[in-house]
């Protein structure tokens, strides 16, 4: 793996951790425990399957899960030095892409 690719994975994982703070300590010790028995998502598998990882917070979360989507997309965007704006018809997904073409 690339240093780079390590390194956004690193700052993608600081931001799901530092957004899962709205959620009380034992409700992401539950979401953690979820995502890996119900999706086979581990903790360290997040930021290489953020799609699967984005899916399965919508089935547990329903629309909720935007409210989390939109704060991990801002905390990211901050982490990498980028300006974060809303878009209505973007998707987590097109946030990501969105990095990929701004870095």
């Amino acid at each position: 793996m690339q240093e780079a690719e390590m390194d956004f994975e690193k700052l993608f994982m600081e931001a799901v951790d530092e957004s899962l703070t709205v959620l009380p300590k034992s409700g992401r010790e539950m979401l953690f425990f979820h995502l890996e028995r119900s999706f086979s998502i581990k903790r360290h598998d997040i930021p290489k399957k953020p799609e699967n990882f984005v899916d399965a917070l919508e089935q547990i979360f329903g629309a909720g899960a935007h409210v989390l989507e939109k704060l991990i997309v801002k905390n990211l965007y901050s982490k990498l030095g980028l300006e974060y704006r809303e878009r209505k018809d973007y998707t987590f997904a097109d946030y990501l892409k969105r990095v990929t073409i701004d870095r």
